[in-house]
């Protein structure tokens, strides 16, 4: 089991940024390849939630999406939308939430409603938040997955709608946000994280067959990559579970 995909990659990625007894707000595809894979390996006791209103998930087989009536098995609770942010992700009980966008900035700001300087005439046009921003904003961590290239991690986004550190530093809690941040994003290429105090977003590792001088050529701000290792590799274990018990018919793998 040397070889391995970059899906596989990326998946072992997400995994590992969840500790066990965690409650984790996982979306369709990599969130819950990730999600899946921390419940059968190192976080047993993390505790899956979905948008759908699934809580405390036991996935025993993969869903396709948030709403598959999959992600209601062993479940503690079967609610619904409301309750999920209302009673779970308002009340501030979801430890670390995953999303994504079209455009992330240095501070973790993301895009997910338009291309352009003007958002009433965009050049392109989004499907917008659905519950990003909500996660944004009241996970207690936030974790993004994304496609690494230029034109996706600008200096700073057409538009925020999902907020992160905002403008750095402490920015975040002027604006009215008591708690939460990004803490990772998870990339086709690296993984990056976000210095402690000026909440700058840093490389903390490139993925293998690629160097830091790779990730800042395709990166639209400057980029602190002095520290910066190779993300270590899947373990045996780790694809094992996920080609056997998680994904084995390929559904998100391919």
């Amino acid at each position: 089991m040397s070889d391995y995909t970059l899906t596989e990659l990326m998946a072992v990625a997400a995994a590992r940024e969840i500790q066990d007894g965690e409650v984790v707000f996982a979306g369709t595809g990599l969130p819950m390849l990730g999600a899946m894979l921390a419940q059968h390996t190192h976080a047993p006791d993390c505790c899956i939630i979905f948008e759908a209103g699934a809580i405390a998930s036991q996935l025993a087989h993969l869903p396709m999406s948030v709403g598959d009536p999959r992600t209601m098995y062993g479940a503690a609770t079967a609610a619904g939308l409301s309750e999920i942010f209302a009673y779970t992700l308002q009340a501030g009980r979801v430890d670390v939430g995953f999303i994504s966008g079209a455009q992330i900035d240095r501070y973790g700001n993301i895009n997910s409603t338009s291309i352009g300087p003007d958002p009433r005439r965009p050049k392109v046009r989004f499907p917008g938040s659905g519950g990003a921003a909500d996660i944004a904003c009241l996970a207690r961590r936030t974790i993004v997955i994304a496609q690494h290239e230029k034109r996706r991690f600008p200096e700073q986004v057409d538009y925020c709608t999902s907020p992160g550190w905002v403008e750095g530093y402490d920015s975040r809690q002027k604006v009215g946000l008591r708690w939460g941040g990004p803490s990772a994003v998870v990339t086709t290429k690296a993984v990056l994280r976000f210095h402690d105090e000026t909440k700058a977003m840093y490389l903390y590792s490139y993925h293998p067959g690629l160097t830091p001088q790779a990730i800042i050529d395709d990166t639209g701000f400057a980029l602190d990559v002095v520290d910066a290792v190779e993300t270590p590799p899947p373990s045996v274990k780790e694809l094992q579970v996920l080609r056997e018990v998680v994904d084995p018919e390929c559904v998100f793998l391919r």
